[in-house]
């Protein structure tokens, strides 16, 4: 189980005291997939990067498996089962995409295995192994790759900042594949898109850095839909 305690977070802009997140308390359950929604500047990806350990909280606690891993590195916590998608998947000059992958699994694959993680993300193996990692793929292909990364990790809990972005013309039912193969891992899902907070068990709504609700899938998409705050970006498409 992984566990927020407290959590702040607080930035100065211009000298002014400013909470990006406030008073956050947060369990996530083990084997199952949560997304977290909300307004834009809310502190949704500020509280994922802190969950990862690439921002550092104000104060609170993080504790995966009753361990307190506040503390604890990015390479730290990744050893230990975290893995993060970003919203904009990061290059890496002179590294092709199956030695990333390679790196992700912990040991070296050969054609065969790595096609298993990148057909699911709808990419050929033999076309992309030995592929650099660069400017010249698209950011489509960037996102996918970086999903079958995380499919290759097998981690414990999985964090996808807005997994949506940047696919194209890949459709949801797809993504919701990939969800649905993470079955046994717990996934926090950043998203706006209504097709994607139905995949949840549980929905949790950011408002101004502080948890403002928490529903459970279609049963939250109804109540939504009654409240004040309109519809759910993308929930014509």
């Amino acid at each position: 189980m992984l566990e927020l305690k407290n959590l702040n977070y607080v930035i100065y802009d211009n000298s002014k005291k400013k909470h990006i997140l406030k008073d956050v308390n947060l369990s996530f359950e083990d084997k199952k997939t949560y997304v977290i929604t909300g307004p834009n500047g809310s502190g949704k990806t500020t509280l994922a990067k802190i969950i990862m350990g690439i921002v550092s909280p104000t104060s609170g606690k993080i504790l995966f498996n009753g361990e307190d891993v506040s503390s604890l590195t990015i390479d730290e916590r990744a050893r230990k089962g975290l893995c993060y998608a970003f919203q904009i998947p990061v290059t890496f000059k002179g590294l092709k995409v199956g030695d990333l992958m390679n790196i992700a699994c912990g040991e070296k694959n050969n054609v065969s295995s790595l096609c298993e993680y990148l057909s699911m993300v709808g990419m050929c193996a033999r076309d992309y192994i030995n592929r650099p990692l660069d400017n010249k793929l698209s950011g489509g292909e960037l996102k996918r790759i970086e999903l079958a990364m995380i499919l290759a990790r097998k981690g414990e809990v999985n964090i996808f900042d807005e997994p949506e972005a940047g696919i194209d013309l890949w459709s949801f039912e797809n993504l919701a594949k990939i969800f649905s193969s993470l079955k046994m891992s717990t996934n926090i899902i950043i998203s706006h898109q209504r097709k994607v907070i139905e995949l949840a068990d549980e929905v949790i709504v950011l408002k101004n850095g502080k948890v403002e609700k928490i529903g459970k899938g279609k049963n939250f998409i109804n109540d939504f839909e009654q409240s004040k705050c309109g519809k759910l970006r993308g929930e014509n498409d």
